[in-house]
């Protein structure tokens, strides 16, 4: 038998918290899988984080530096050029837009600016 530390992340346990929480709501399965889709990334969890953390406009290349620092767990300093120039990439085409288009995110193309959605 194998036994887990209380310091592991226990899946099993989370997916039926949120399956029972999923039980007092009246949500469209097609809203949960998608919203599930959305978040199945840890990148888009990571930016949606430190967007949070921010709570105010904020450059894309800050961003994209917070994002690689949490992915790395290493400061900005310690990171090549290339690894953030890659999550900026990543965030710029394929992150971001999907963010937005959930609503969760706002982005001015302009002047390279993201936002936390206002609730």
């Amino acid at each position: 038998m194998t036994t887990t530390s209380h310091t592991e992340f226990d899946g099993v346990q989370f997916a039926l918290d949120v399956l029972e929480w999923l039980e007092g709501r009246d949500e469209p399965a097609a809203s949960v899988d998608e919203t599930f889709a959305l978040l199945s990334s840890t990148r888009r969890r990571l930016c949606v984080q430190v967007m949070r953390t921010f709570d105010e406009q904020v450059t894309l290349p800050d961003v994209a530096e917070a994002v690689a620092e949490r992915e790395a767990g290493e400061s900005v300093t310690e990171l090549s050029a290339e690894r953030v120039a890659e999550v900026y990439l990543s965030l710029y085409h394929d992150h971001l837009p999907r963010l937005v288009d959930a609503g969760l995110l706002e982005y001015d193309q302009e002047r390279d600016l993201v936002s936390p959605q206002a609730i």
